[in-house]
């Protein structure tokens, strides 16, 4: 009788509905999200540390990393690696604009998805980044040390973009 009703416990349990942050993915799909449409790429020239990133779990072998973003000849170029949902992903390859603070990376290795930039504070210190998709959402800071009020404001930024913010990981 114990596995039976224990056969039936786990048959339900597996007919629940997948959550967004149970699936590797950490948006609602049907939240809308908004890039900025002011955002300037110039001013990112520069080494970015990654600070925080969505994962399916708090505790990974994945490390942060961080991304330098440099001008050559007449484009913007990234070499970055990262810590993408639970996953260290490197690549570069140079930017190119696909809307109003949105951008693809041409180049081997890229992370298959346009960046959209979610905000960014005024001094371009702070650039948090998402996708449609919700693959995967994460902040960028000029230096490891992120203060409160910029985390805050980055948290409020993806929760309004319909991030599941119990899934971000500060490091």
């Amino acid at each position: 009788m114990r596995g039976l009703i224990l056969a039936l416990v786990v048959a339900v349990a597996a007919c629940a509905p997948q959550t967004a942050s149970d699936s590797g993915v950490y948006r609602s799909a049907a939240a809308p999200i908004y890039s900025i449409a002011a955002f300037d790429p110039g001013r990112l020239a520069g080494r970015w540390d990654q600070v925080a990133a969505f994962a399916p779990y708090a505790k990974s072998e994945c490390r942060p990393g961080g991304a330098e973003f440099a001008r050559k000849a007449d484009a913007l170029q990234v070499t970055y690696r990262l810590c993408l949902s639970g996953r260290n992903l490197a690549g570069a390859g140079t930017i190119a604009a696909t809307g109003p603070g949105r951008f693809a990376i041409a180049g081997k290795d890229s992370v298959g998805q346009d960046w959209w930039v979610l905000w960014v504070d005024e001094g371009y210190r702070t650039l948090v980044i998402g996708t449609p998709s919700g693959a995967f959402g994460f902040i960028l800071n000029q230096g490891k040390s992120l203060p409160t009020d910029r985390l805050q404001a980055a948290r409020e930024v993806l929760d309004f973009n319909g991030y599941n913010v119990e899934k971000l990981v500060v490091y």
